[in-house]
């Protein structure tokens, strides 16, 4: 009964979706293809800096968790190494803050 519903697709229809995705493929690169030239080129210091970015955002929450744990383990000793935890946990949320750069970065182009 629900087939009843459907619409039937004619090929002219279909033509017309076509040509739709095509133009809004078109557009989107046109677009894209502007920005850039209205941006200018980045160029080899731009890459570097998000190199650098990339970089720091990973080893700033490393270190903080190394010494945190270190502080941790030397304060309140168990069985536990909390260095090892939270060194796994810092490279955890600096990759992920490195990552979430670089996404708002790709979105931005």
């Amino acid at each position: 009964m629900a087939d009843k519903h459907k619409r039937r697709q004619t090929p002219e229809t279909g033509r017309q979706q076509v040509q739709q995705r095509f133009h809004r493929e078109v557009d989107k690169r046109e677009k894209r293809k502007l920005k850039a030239r209205r941006e200018g080129d980045r160029g080899v210091w731009f890459g570097f800096g998000m190199f650098g970015l990339v970089g720091w955002s990973v080893t700033i929450p490393t270190v903080a968790g190394i010494a945190l744990g270190v502080w941790i383990d030397a304060k309140w000793p168990s069985r536990f190494s909390w260095t090892l935890m939270l060194l796994v946990a810092g490279v955890g949320l600096g990759c992920f803050n490195a990552w979430r750069w670089v996404e708002k970065e790709r979105k931005e182009r």
